[in-house]
């Protein structure tokens, strides 16, 4: 029998490659799109005629129960979010609304639809809920988040979990650590870096603005990652994993690496706010650094430990960080050419 799989956050970057994948594996696949952000879907365009898309919002608990008895779906991943960091700090009480209610929402529609029994649902966990907790973080590192989002992000984990226990829900967190690819969206830092050196092989931009270039983050490619949630809702039993490479690299790094790709070699000069990244060969300023892009709280540094993950659903990361940089510097050419 095929399965259905209803996602919620279709238009982001793992709501298209778990598209994608579910649909290779024969998968009915329902998406909910936010209501007049159906310009979102351009990343979505490939697969639109296999997909099932409809018009719902994580803040509308009738619209949202309508639907889940609608389609009735066998699993559920709740991707759906508020997910930029930093503009959490600006929109707290909408972020709370969308990422900690916005799951209970969802919780709450298959408990009243009495659905306990036949669905498994996938929470988007994340390593921001960690804070500022010393690397490597696993699973049972102590939370301590330091922004809005990383708090309603917790909010939802602890009770994904209380309705596992409570109730019997086959509901497991992800907490996966940062994964990125061309389908990211612009207010990343890893496609900022991407497009802006792209732009500047082109002659289209002379230099990119960042905040903090001593963070380090875990990243990997969401490809990768997308398998793993669905690898957790085929366990017999729901649990947490981590998902993380194990390697951590900094934004200064970061920014090497894509330069690296249009033949730029990059020194530095200066430290913190004075800091620049400067063409070797040319002596051009291609990266500074604008106060207005650190966050009022920084997390220094994430580093996952995924070893339950791969003792106990096989998963690990396939594509390096390199050949992730490669790709959405050249998808970025792609798309100015």
């Amino acid at each position: 029998m095929t399965k259905t799989a209803l996602i919620t956050g279709i238009t982001g970057q793992d709501g298209y490659y778990l598209s994608a994948f579910l649909l290779e594996k024969g998968y009915r696949v329902v998406g909910l799109v936010q209501p007049l952000a159906h310009d979102d879907t351009q990343f979505l365009a490939p697969l639109t005629d296999q997909l099932d898309l409809r018009v719902c919002d994580l803040c509308d608990g009738g619209t949202l129960t309508r639907v889940l008895a609608d389609v009735r779906p066998d699993e559920i991943y709740n991707l759906g979010a508020q997910s930029h960091v930093g503009h959490s700090f600006d929109v707290p009480e909408m972020t709370m609304n969308v990422n900690a209610l916005g799951t209970l929402r969802l919780l709450e529609a298959i408990r009243a639809l009495k659905m306990i029994e036949h669905v498994r649902f996938y929470q988007a966990s994340t390593s921001e809920i960690f804070g500022d907790t010393l690397p490597p973080q696993s699973e049972t590192s102590h939370f301590n988040p330091r922004s809005p989002y990383a708090i309603a992000k917790l909010s939802a984990h602890f009770m994904v979990k209380n309705y596992r226990k409570a109730y019997g829900l086959h509901a497991s967190n992800g907490i996966l650590f940062n994964h990125e690819s061309p389908k990211r969206g612009e207010g990343f830092v890893t496609q900022k870096v991407a497009r802006g050196v792209a732009a500047i092989d082109a002659g289209q931009q002379s230099i990119i603005s960042l905040g903090n270039l001593n963070a380090e983050r875990d990243w990997g490619h969401a490809r990768d990652y997308v398998e793993g949630m669905w690898a957790m809702l085929q366990q017999d039993k729901a649990d947490d994993y981590v998902l993380a490479t194990g390697q951590s690299q900094s934004v200064r790094r970061l920014c090497e690496e894509m330069f690296k790709y249009i033949g730029v070699s990059l020194v530095w000069q200066g430290q913190g706010e004075n800091e620049r990244g400067i063409d070797a060969n040319t002596g051009e300023v291609r990266i500074d650094v604008d106060p207005q892009f650190f966050r009022p709280l920084e997390v220094e540094n994430l580093l996952g430990d995924a070893r339950k993950a791969r003792d106990v659903l096989g998963w690990h990361p396939k594509i390096s960080f390199e050949d992730m940089v490669c790709e959405m510097v050249e998808e970025a050419k792609s798309c100015i050419a």
